[in-house]
């Protein structure tokens, strides 16, 4: 397989396999917001993806389209560490779709289904919320300036089969330190998130000989939520992400991705214990990599 084959078909994974990744962590109001300790809670998030891939010009691929589901289910707690406010959670899911393309005169359309890639992020509040019990976060109505980092991981859980070309599962590490600011403003919070994603070898790219790098690619988060009540919330959000440029066995790099991302998410609670939200996002602007537009909703329960 020529280079330009294989980079051409690099790009139908990144589009099959960079839908099935976005999800909530893409666009996520409210990261570091301030909870009680020894809090408990299930979600269950269902998503559907859909658009256009934008490719390099100089690849033989156009009309590139990709439609993905995802049913995720994730725990996550909250902790004491060292004082401050911490919280762990980790998801995985089952993802559907199929992603079609015109290379030349031929239309090809390729359908998967099985586990994707599963999902795990801890994060801590470093400034302004330390750890409080229940009954002490209760008592406090003070809403201070928080200050908290985070490191996302993605595990190669998923399906993958490296003499396919288009798989569920990437066969990959990918981590993602990140700072966040939340600045209380009446109802209003103001957040602020930035981070880079490392990404490690994958040393069996199509058809299985191929070694496939990837460069960090830099993300920026902002939102605006407004608290109509406690645990019913509205929140716009905005993405920006540039880098991730793609090399197969050390050859010239890929163009680098540069995609911006708006939405907006909203929370309502369902009696005291649980809450559904639902997210809307779509790309605004896309030198490399996928115009799509995202629709969520996910269900959680808490407990302590």
């Amino acid at each position: 397989m020529t280079r330009r084959g294989r980079t051409a078909g690099l790009i139908l994974l990144a589009a099959f396999a960079g839908l099935v990744a976005a999800r909530a962590q893409e666009l996520e109001p409210r990261a570091y917001s301030a909870s009680p300790v020894g809090a408990n809670f299930v979600v269950a998030a269902l998503t559907r993806s859909s658009g256009d891939v934008v490719t390099d010009p100089s690849l033989p691929f156009t009309n590139v389209e990709a439609r993905v589901g995802a049913f995720a289910v994730g725990y996550g707690r909250t902790l004491d560490l060292f004082g401050r406010q911490a919280l762990a959670t980790v998801a995985l899911p089952y993802a559907w779709g199929k992603v079609e393309g015109d290379v030349g005169t031929e239309t090809r359309r390729v359908s998967r289904s099985g586990l994707a890639d599963l999902k795990a992020r801890f994060s801590v509040n470093l400034i302004g919320n330390p750890a409080r019990s229940r009954e002490e976060f209760a008592a406090s109505h003070e809403r201070r300036i928080l200050f908290g980092a985070s490191l996302a991981l993605s595990a190669p859980t998923g399906q993958y089969d490296p003499t396919r070309l288009v798989n569920l599962g990437t066969n990959r590490w990918a981590f993602k330190p990140e700072l966040g600011v939340s600045v209380p403003w009446g109802k209003f919070d103001l957040e602020a998130y930035g981070g880079v994603i490392f990404f490690t070898r994958n040393p069996a790219f199509y058809p299985g000989t191929v070694v496939r790098d990837q460069s960090p690619l830099g993300a920026l988060q902002a939102h605006v939520a407004y608290t109509f009540r406690p645990n019913l919330w509205l929140a716009a959000d905005a993405t920006w992400y540039s880098g991730g440029a793609t090399t197969l066995n050390g050859g010239l790099p890929t163009a680098r991705q540069e995609n911006t991302r708006v939405g907006g998410t909203l929370s309502v609670p369902v009696g005291r214990r649980q809450s559904v939200k639902l997210g809307y996002s779509n790309g605004v602007a896309v030198r490399f990599g996928q115009r799509f537009e995202t629709i969520g909703v996910s269900w959680q329960y808490l407990w302590f």
